[in-house]
């Protein structure tokens, strides 16, 4: 029996390699943010099949493999599935507050909708 787990590892990017500026670039599409904020909210990883995104499989996975290559997520593979986990404590340790502070903001700016909306 072999062990797939090691020939589908995914790669990302070590802590001193996590640049700001791909961060924030990660960060600033709204797919992105919306895949970001679900993350944050549960303990658990979440497959990628969790989320329901308006945009085609295929964009999807761009999504996420912008993310993963950012550093704002770990992925790793559990059978055929692939999981999601949001790095925020190397995040924190890079960029004190900075994942706190956007998805603070990206609630108000639905709070502010919802309430434009209503």
């Amino acid at each position: 029996m072999t062990d797939t787990a090691t020939t589908r590892a995914l790669a990302h990017p070590e802590p001193a390699e996590i640049r700001l500026e791909a961060v924030l670039h990660a960060l600033s599409d709204p797919v992105r943010l919306s895949i970001v904020r679900d993350l944050a909210v549960t303990p658990d990883e979440l497959a990628c099949s969790y989320f329901v995104l308006p945009v085609t499989k295929s964009t999807t996975t761009h999504h996420f493999r912008v993310l993963r290559e950012a550093g704002v997520i770990r992925q790793t593979y559990r059978g055929t599935a692939k999981m999601n986990d949001l790095r925020r404590a190397e995040l924190e340790r890079l960029f004190p507050g900075l994942l706190d502070s956007v998805l603070s903001a990206a609630d108000a700016e639905e709070a502010r909708g919802a309430d434009t909306n209503a």
